[in-house]
């Protein structure tokens, strides 16, 4: 169905796409914990296999997209154990779990509005499956692979290796390593290796949120859930599963670990990742005052920033960059950002109103528009590539801003060129690449009818000769960020 390679993190290397089910596709992104408000970092990840998600399906795949939502079982260290944070931050807002459930849920799904996240097909939560999570773990214990210890239960990592497996295998660690780092842990004597890692955790009375089963009233570990959900809805194997690379290891190894010990087979054919955000040259974090949270961003409310961005501005910057690399966030990428976006979104309204007038077709010309589309599917069929893909829509908004400046008209390529390059520049700007013209999206109609007023009353002032009041009237509009143009066929105004 197509030449899409992707990067796959299993196999550290690119390979062809090839749908296990075709035209079937199964994706799986973890989604987040909501105990706090959604960071700039998971915003980064939820967007990159949005767009992941749109190219599929631009591609002509049928694709069952399920991200979950981490609402119980998220405990802080590698092994699934320590504190629960979802009760935690309901004890310091003096709410009930739950209500801090439905709290950032709601703040999640806002973002993902606000940022133009399609929704999945299916958003399940860890505590819609206690059972499905007892039944699995109960499955690892039958298969020899996990262990009751005073009513929790543990992954046994040496026994799964013992059985041929590899604990690591995604990661690259090493479990004689692993072991000797955690030796000197304390709360270990419940597991056989420190390395073994929580299934079932056995809740002591004041814990809040537990559930019964057969070794005791408690609670799934954290891994648990992903390796439950992506199975019930995509199968005990599937084509794609994404995340950050932060859950690289442990939370993508011990899936792996848990879907085959109880399936018996591996269960994601590509391995996806998302690469880390920095803010001028630091890691994001609280510690350091740069972590920003996405809605701060629109806001503006936040010392390091110079004032309010739009979410498809940050929505841009980070599709400016590959989803696997780094990303340096500074004033002036927001800056250089916020003109870029504009200039594509200027296009397209360009675009819309270019009228097709063919005269001679000039086959030099014809083919250079043939072939910028044509790149736009080969720079996404190499792993998702957005950053080539904008750059060829910028060449192509630049022959879009030749032909607008030229009386509206394109007269010098084919009818066919001349759709595909409305087809094609639409589909890319908006479908694959998700982004929104929000000066369109908006109610424009008062602002046109007062810019027309202002184009009047310009237009007036250059007839009479009066070159203050235009000139004022220009500089007043340019320092509002509207670029007044004078055409042919009259004077019209952008944004930005």
């Amino acid at each position: 169905m197509s030449d899409l390679h992707i990067y796959n993190s299993l196999s550290r290397q690119k390979e062809k796409f090839e749908a296990i089910n075709p035209p079937y596709v199964g994706l799986y992104c973890c989604g987040p914990t909501v105990y706090s408000d959604v960071h700039l970092g998971n915003t980064r990840t939820f967007i990159s296999f949005d767009l992941v998600y749109r190219y599929l399906k631009h591609l002509g795949y049928n694709v069952r997209y399920v991200r979950n939502i981490t609402d119980a079982g998220h405990l802080t260290n590698d092994q699934g154990e320590g504190k629960n944070r979802m009760e935690d931050q309901a004890k310091l807002e003096k709410l009930e779990p739950m209500e801090i459930v439905q709290k950032y849920t709601v703040g999640f799904h806002e973002v993902c509005r606000l940022f133009n996240l399609l929704p999945p097909t299916i958003e399940p939560t860890a505590t819609g499956h206690i059972v499905e999570q007892i039944e699995m773990t109960q499955k690892l214990i039958d298969n020899g692979v996990a262990y009751e210890s005073n009513g929790s239960v543990y992954f046994d990592v040496k026994a799964y290796n013992d059985k041929g497996n590899n604990y690591g295998i995604l990661s690259g660690r090493n479990i004689d390593e692993l072991i000797a780092g955690y030796r000197d842990l304390d709360g270990q004597e419940e597991k056989r290796n420190s390395v073994d890692f929580a299934l079932w955790k056995k809740a002591s009375p004041e814990h809040i949120m537990q559930w019964s089963s057969p070794w005791s009233s408690g609670f799934p570990g954290w891994h648990l859930e992903c390796s439950v959900m992506s199975t019930k809805y995509l199968g005990k194997q599937f084509d794609i599963h994404a995340g950050g690379m932060d859950l690289k290891f442990p939370h993508h190894e011990c899936e792996i670990a848990q879907n085959v010990g109880a399936c018996g087979n591996t269960p994601v054919r590509y391995w996806m990742h998302t690469n880390m955000l920095n803010f001028n040259g630091q890691k994001m974090s609280k510690s350091l005052g740069n972590s920003i949270l996405p809605m701060e961003f629109v806001t503006g409310n936040h010392p390091l920033l110079d004032k309010p961005y739009s979410a498809m501005t940050v929505r841009f910057l980070f599709m400016q960059s590959h989803y696997s690399s780094e990303l340096d966030i500074t004033i002036k990428g927001l800056q250089d950002a916020e003109k870029g976006l504009r200039k594509l979104m200027n296009a397209a309204k360009y675009l819309s109103e270019i009228k097709f007038d063919s005269i001679t077709v000039e086959e030099k010309q014809d083919k250079i528009i043939s072939d910028l589309c044509a790149e736009c599917k080969v720079v996404m069929d190499d792993d998702f590539n957005a950053p080539k893909l904008i750059a060829v829509l910028h060449e192509l908004a630049t022959l879009i801003n030749i032909y607008y400046n030229d009386g509206k008209k394109i007269n010098n390529i084919s009818d066919s060129t001349f759709n595909l390059l409305q087809t094609t520049y639409n589909a890319y700007l908006f479908d694959v690449l998700g982004l929104q013209d929000e000066v369109a999206t908006g109610n424009n109609d008062a602002l046109d009818k007062v810019m027309q007023l202002v184009i009047d009353i310009r237009k007036q002032s250059r007839e009479n000769k009066d070159w203050t009041t235009s000139d004022k009237i220009r500089d007043a509009l340019k320092e509002a960020n509207i670029n007044i143009k004078d055409g042919k066929d009259g004077t019209t105004y952008e944004i930005g």
